[in-house]
């Protein structure tokens, strides 16, 4: 699990056919020393494990399906990434839950400054949409932001200083790609509420609804 903290931005060395595999190989700026093998690194918000070290450069093998549903099907030398190590178990959850597991690519709609401040909007797919909520967090590109307001497929965030000096977000313009992943709990509540999760257990009904929660005692 990650936080959506940023903690250095790494900078792609290669992308290379591995058999099966993608391997992207990383310049991994200030924590190059503390990486391990088969640990696992957020790169721009997609959990991948290291499979190499050389230096100060790390290499991840990257499956077809995560090729498929991230921007690193686009991804080459010279390009910045947000990097981040997993939690550890002692650590602080400064941002969100973050499983680096990416929903999907959203696009840059409009990237503004204004008296809210530095503004980005990102266009949603419809499932990635459904999951958004006013002052909810989302994950774009692997860092935890709150999002400020949407409309229909469109939500905006509103970044700190601190984010745009820390970041690669600061370098997107309009029409860029961004790995996008919504909140876990959202997801798990959706999943309920529509029934889903397998068969119900005896006794109980396959969704969510008031009557069973009045019947649990929950309200």
């Amino acid at each position: 699990m990650f936080t959506g903290l940023v903690e250095t931005i790494g900078s792609v060395v290669s992308v290379r056919p591995g058999g099966v595999y993608t391997i992207i190989s990383i310049r991994a700026g200030s924590f190059s020393g503390s990486l391990a093998h088969g640990q696992s690194v957020a790169v721009s918000g997609a959990c991948l494990t290291v499979s190499g070290i050389s230096g100060e450069v790390f290499s991840v093998d990257v499956m077809p399906e995560t090729i498929k549903k991230t921007k690193l099907r686009n991804v080459r030398p010279g390009a910045k990434v947000n990097l981040e190590r997993a939690l550890r178990a002692d650590g602080r959850l400064d941002g969100h839950m973050v499983t680096g597991h990416v929903d999907g690519i959203g696009i840059v709609q409009d990237v503004s400054r204004d008296r809210e401040g530095y503004l980005l909007t990102v266009l949603l797919d419809d499932e990635a949409a459904a999951m958004i909520v006013p002052r909810g967090s989302i994950a774009i590109d692997g860092v935890s932001l709150t999002i400020a307001r949407y409309s229909g497929l469109s939500c905006t965030l509103s970044l700190i200083p601190a984010t745009l000096e820390g970041t690669a977000l600061g370098g997107l313009g309009k029409g860029d790609e961004v790995n996008v992943e919504t909140d876990i709990l959202g997801k798990y509540v959706r999943r309920f509420l529509e029934g889903g999760g397998g068969s119900p257990s005896k006794g109980t009904s396959g969704s969510l609804t008031r009557d069973a929660m009045r019947e649990a005692g929950w309200i």
